[in-house]
């Protein structure tokens, strides 16, 4: 299993960032797909979920609204676009293998809210 994110960056509040993250070694169709993101001197702290169908979306209620998470099946990768910045959204973003933040997950892209 390989998970790669990408898109991460410095972002002025209100801003917006889209992540990627791109997925081999694994049947990703047959996967829920999770994002998951750790701030600074904090735990990991699930964000969003998406089916294997790309039904079945979930959110952390901080972010409904302004986050919105898909999934391209074809190019085994999954996206999250992140509209509305907040600074407390200042965290490590991971892309997790499966529906739990504790199931395989890639090395992470940094996303900074700052002006």
């Amino acid at each position: 299993v390989k998970l790669v994110e990408s898109g991460g960056g410095l972002v002025q509040p209100g801003g917006s960032v889209r992540l990627s993250c791109s997925a081999s070694g694994f049947a990703f169709n047959i996967y829920v797909m999770t994002w998951a993101r750790q701030a600074p001197g904090k735990g990991l702290e699930w964000v969003s979920s998406i089916g294997s169908d790309g039904g079945n979306i979930y959110y952390q209620d901080s972010v409904k609204g302004r986050f919105t998470i898909s999934s391209d099946n074809a190019k085994s990768t999954v996206y999250l676009q992140m509209n509305s910045l907040e600074s407390e959204d200042t965290a490590l973003y991971y892309c997790v293998q499966g529906s739990r933040v504790t199931g395989t997950r890639g090395p992470g892209t940094q996303v900074t809210v700052s002006s």
